[in-house]
């Protein structure tokens, strides 16, 4: 493939609800470029974009892919996104490389909820959008109504630049208003026809509306339009153009990725209407030292700087990081500076991915995307630049993930390799992470959804040759007391030779923090040497308290009296004695059980209110208040069990059909009901047993 400059470049991202035809799409792309001799199928597991063991077996898109091709002079890299929500953090680091968007909708189904938050991504990032209705020949496919349900529900900016020739199976290509010309397909080439009579005042009818379009772009073409004068082809493209690419117009095609109907148009549109980089302000990014902004433009002369948006973990091959060039020439064998890590990385042999296969290059320009492989410090998001010009790019916003679940070990002392597994997989996967809970002694992996996780357990078992079994994660109780007790612990052991000997009278009452220890002893009762042993004692038996073995917090301790012996008393005699004093002291002054609150900020549309309000006090949530938001949406913030969350991402995903999303961080512990305490205390007496 040879190497293209800026203003030839076209990245684009694609978009849409799972099973829309995005990767069909592609697919439909690279046979019509002369790439690939057939259209493959998601259904077969045979499609170039998802080569994935997973995605083959689960039949969808889990992963980004890039996909370059040419066309016309032009070189096109597609950018293929899972629709699937729990994969949403493959879907934001496409889009912060992306020039433009097209986002598809199923022709049969309308818009649905993976459009709405496409089209909210499109609107938040300000991306030059294209919307794409596929699947024009399937029996339920309805043109009209779906661009009604476009423009009704995104605004009178999208603008049908196509309208279907045919209807369902009978659906042959489309008539292109702008061009005025009808193109019918074969499933192979394009004929271009000329616009069928009947049909006629139908297209003039779109086409005032698009004229109206290209006049708002320009004073000049304002005063022509006025005057009753006919655009240029020339004028008429280049308004188009402008008032997409700064968002004023959002073009409609439509087209069957599946029959390769509508393609040859598409790949046209893109490279007619889409901005290269060469349309895009400088880039922006800062000093690693100073503070100052630092711009990159795509002049030839300019430093080298690129992003990596994608890792992808293999344990044969290694570590595979893509990225877009933002600024600069790279080359093989260049010596590069990952800024984010400061740490110098040898790129070795310079690759373009298309799916899996590598397609090598020696030199990779502005503006255009790349792979390489084995880069020892880089990560996903990370900027690598000119050692001697640095720069510091914005890293990609991924959301955080909210589902808690525990991994065991099928196979005793695969702990380590369990370790090693997900440390990898969290490097190709930034929007999923994992910790070990020294307390409660679970590994917890955290993802984005229920789909999310067992993609991640299945990797592990695949790659990384570890069968894992997913439970409930174990909540972090805490044990206080709410009275006060005044106790003695004694412990006397006579044996053969030394004895021994430790007695202790200590008050114990509710504290103010985690543990306060504090004296009183008058005379010489016990002795200055063993008191600090007697704090060691009450300390140590912190970690485990009187109901249900949690860790004991807010707890005041006064020594205030006791009694030794000269030869028989001892530091370990006197923790003994204090530890025997702490269960007493623990049992009297009512036990209580305290379970993690947290804070959990949930934003939904409207509608959803009653039903989410309802849910959290279910849950045994206080409903703290609620905000108004932008675009109808609610924030609802309230306190909540932690208990009552960990699959809280699955509940709420069902109840607001995926437009909701949550936050939540611990705030503070709080006393558990009786009735749930006595379970939680029978259980964890029967784990003992």
């Amino acid at each position: 493939m040879k190497i293209y400059e800026a203003d030839k470049i076209r990245n684009i991202a694609l978009l849409g609800h799972g099973g829309c035809g995005k990767t069909t799409l592609t697919e439909a792309a690279l046979y019509t470029a002369k790439i690939v001799n057939r259209i493959g199928k998601v259904e077969d597991g045979n499609t170039i974009s998802d080569f994935d063991k997973e995605e083959m077996a689960r039949k969808i898109s889990i992963n980004t892919s890039v996909i370059p091709m040419e066309w016309e002079e032009h070189k096109i890299n597609f950018i293929d996104t899972p629709g699937y929500f729990d994969f949403v953090g493959e879907v934001q680091s496409a889009i912060k490389v992306a020039g433009g968007l097209i986002i598809l909708v199923d022709a049969t189904s309308g818009i649905e909820v993976g459009t709405e938050k496409a089209w909210d991504y499109a609107e938040d990032k300000k991306k030059p959008t294209f919307i794409f209705i596929n699947k024009m020949d399937r029996e339920n496919a309805d043109f009209e109504k779906v661009l009604n349900q476009l423009r009704e529900k995104f605004g009178k900016k999208v603008a049908p630049f196509q309208i279907p020739l045919g209807e369902k199976e009978s659906f042959i290509g489309n008539i292109n208003v702008v061009k005025m010309l009808a193109k019918e397909y074969d499933g192979k080439t394009c004929i271009e026809k000329p616009i069928p009579e009947d049909r006629m005042a139908e297209v003039l009818e779109i086409r005032e509306m698009l004229m109206e379009s290209v006049a708002e772009s320009d004073e000049a073409l304002l005063e022509k339009y006025f005057g009753g004068e006919e655009f240029t082809q020339e004028e008429i493209q280049d308004g188009l153009r402008k008032g997409i690419l700064n968002g004023d117009i959002v073009p409609v095609l439509c087209g069957a990725t599946a029959k390769n109907i509508g393609i040859h148009s598409l790949l046209n549109m893109i490279n007619d209407y889409s901005p290269s980089p060469a349309d895009m302000p400088p880039k922006q990014g800062k000093h690693p030292h100073k503070d100052v902004v630092v711009e990159r433009t795509l002049e030839p002369n300019q430093p080298f700087s690129a992003q990596v948006f994608k890792t992808i973990v293999d344990p044969y091959i290694g570590k595979i990081s893509v990225f877009k060039v933002i600024s600069g020439t790279l080359k093989a064998d260049m010596e590069v500076l990952n800024a984010n890590k400061e740490e110098k990385e040898k790129l070795s042999n310079l690759f373009l991915l298309r799916g899996k296969n590598q397609i090598e290059v020696n030199e990779v320009k502005a503006g255009d995307i790349a792979a390489v492989a084995k880069l020892q410090y880089t990560n996903t998001g990370d900027t690598l630049c000119s050692v001697n010009d640095p720069v510091l790019y914005s890293g990609i916003d991924f959301p955080s993930p909210q589902l808690y679940l525990a991994v065991e070990p099928k196979a005793r002392g695969d702990e380590e390799k369990i370790a090693s597994g997900l440390q990898r997989l969290a490097e190709e996967d930034p929007s999923f992470s994992f910790e070990r809970n020294a307390e409660t002694k679970q590994t917890l992996i955290r993802g984005l959804g229920e789909l999310h996780i067992k993609v991640i357990t299945s990797k592990l078992k695949n790659k990384f040759g570890v069968d894992v079994e997913l439970n409930d994660a174990i909540v972090p109780y805490r044990e206080t007391i709410k009275g006060k007790a005044d106790v003695q612990g004694k412990h006397k052991k006579q044996s053969g030779g030394h004895g021994q000997y430790g007695d202790v009278k200590i008050r114990f009452e509710p504290g103010t923090t985690e543990f306060e220890f504090a004296e009183e002893i008058f005379g010489g009762s016990v002795p200055k040497s063993y008191i600090p042993a007697v704090e060691k004692g009450l300390r140590e038996c912190l970690e485990c308290g009187v109901l249900a073995g949690y860790p004991v917090v807010n707890l005041k301790a006064v020594l205030y009296d006791g009694s030794y012996h000269d030869v028989d008393s001892s530091e370990m005699a006197f923790k003994i004695a204090a530890s025997l004093a702490f269960k007493k002291g623990m049992e009297s002054a009512k036990p209580v059980l305290l379970e993690p609150i947290v804070k959990v900020e949930v934003l939904i549309p409207e509608e959803y209110m009653g039903d989410i309000m309802g849910d959290l006090n279910k849950r045994r949530g206080r409903i703290m208040g609620m905000e108004p938001q932008p675009k109808g949406m609610q924030l609802v913030v309230a306190e909540v069990p932690q208990s009552e969350m960990f699959k809280y991402a699955i509940d709420l995903r069902s109840m607001t059909q995926a437009r909701g999303s949550f936050t939540m961080e611990f705030t503070r512990y709080e006393e558990v009901p009786q009735m749930i305490s006595e379970k939680v205390v029978e259980a964890a007496k029967a784990a003992k047993e």
